[in-house]
């Protein structure tokens, strides 16, 4: 069944030649903001709230400002994430969580509203609750936002094989509203590691294994209890994890999945790699060996992203970065990974090319980055 968002999709791709679509990017919220937007009785139960690095692009906050740093980097779309929100996750406080979710979904709503066809919203969903879960997906999908981010790291007890999120992927199924796990949202250690006392070298393992091995637990939890075989139209997204380890990741998971009595049974009768070939995908930003294993896979699956206005982000370097890193694929790969991908995940149409401006004194902004020349 071809769908509007499918056909809306095709007829833009014509004359997309040289737009670049971040797949992750992020809005800034002020350490305020929650206190200032939530009603007065949830107030005295806020966590507090540190101002983030780059909270000062003011893009971050401001669409219209956002729109012109858009042109500095050369990039025509972007999905968009929260900043500090995302932090929100692990609060003992499912009340307060739902208050806060739904005032950051409703800024969300109002700042992409300055430019829809550019500004790609994701609604913050929490999943204790799953009608009121499935409530705010449907209020978030009716208002333009184009996909549902939740934890990572599931609670204890709730992990994603569980009955529990059966009615969650239903809803997300029906909406056409991808899934999305982005790093640092959950529980646990890795999540908590900031507020922790920890060596150098324990923040280093946290940190980079970290992300790797919680969207490895996700993807394996979700494919192999058969999740994607259930909901057949389900699209499910990691944020900010890279790509290189997925290749050997879902080659490995396939040889040990092969032996288990899910598949010799037929419970779950695809491979792993099947499923993920079909509904799964990663977002990356500057990712050299997965660049080159692009020849051969991840080209339907893999999105650029510039992670845009956070430390780590290559705004305004990201065509250097795309040309150090990718330059080498063929043009029908590049076009995948830089819009078409996302373009077709989300079911929005490809956005005008957006029209270049001269980049800022990058030294007053961000400093020394040397590692984005490397």
């Amino acid at each position: 069944m071809t769908t509007k968002s499918q056909i809306d999709y095709e007829a833009a791709t014509v004359d997309a030649q040289e737009i670049i679509i971040s797949s992750d990017s992020h809005i800034m919220e002020t350490p305020d903001f929650w206190a200032i937007r939530v009603p007065e009785e949830y107030r005295d139960r806020l966590p507090t709230f540190a101002r983030r690095e780059g909270g000062n692009q003011p893009g971050g906050y401001d669409p219209v400002e956002r729109v012109k740093e858009m042109r500095v980097d050369g990039v025509s779309g972007e999905v968009l994430y929260p900043t500090l929100g995302m932090g929100l996750f692990n609060l003992d406080d499912p009340a307060l969580q739902e208050v806060c979710f739904r005032v950051s979904n409703d800024w969300m709503i109002e700042y992409c509203q300055e430019a829809p066809d550019r500004l790609w919203g994701q609604a913050l969903i929490l999943p204790w609750d799953i009608e009121s879960a499935v409530l705010e997906m449907e209020r978030c999908r009716k208002a333009g936002l184009i996909g549902a981010t939740t934890w990572i790291i599931p609670p204890d007890g709730l992990p994603f094989k569980s009955e529990h999120y059966e009615r969650f992927w239903a809803a997300a199924q029906d909406l056409d509203m991808p899934v999305t796990m982005h790093i640092n949202q959950g529980f646990g250690m890795y999540v908590d590691r900031r507020t922790n006392v920890i060596d150098e070298i324990e923040a280093i393992r946290l940190t980079c294994q970290g992300h790797k091995l919680n969207g490895m637990n996700a993807f394996t939890e979700i494919i192999c209890s058969g999740v994607l075989e259930r909901y057949p139209r389900l699209k499910v997204i990691v944020a900010e994890l890279e790509v290189g380890w997925i290749p050997f990741f879902v080659q490995d998971l396939d040889r040990r999945f092969i032996k288990s009595k899910l598949y010799k049974e037929g419970t779950v009768p695809l491979l792993p790699s099947e499923y993920f070939n079909r509904q799964c995908y990663s977002t990356f930003t500057s990712d050299e060996v997965g660049g080159h294993l692009l020849e051969r896979w991840g080209s339907d699956n893999f999105m650029w992203s510039n992670d845009y206005p956070h430390p780590g982000s290559i705004w305004p370097h990201s065509e250097e970065v795309i040309d150090r890193t990718l330059g080498h694929l063929n043009p029908e790969t590049m076009a995948k990974v830089l819009r078409e991908n996302v373009a077709r995940v989300y079911g929005k149409p490809i956005p005008e090319l957006m029209p270049a401006e001269a980049a800022p004194n990058m030294e007053a902004v961000w400093g020394e980055r040397a590692w984005i020349q490397r």
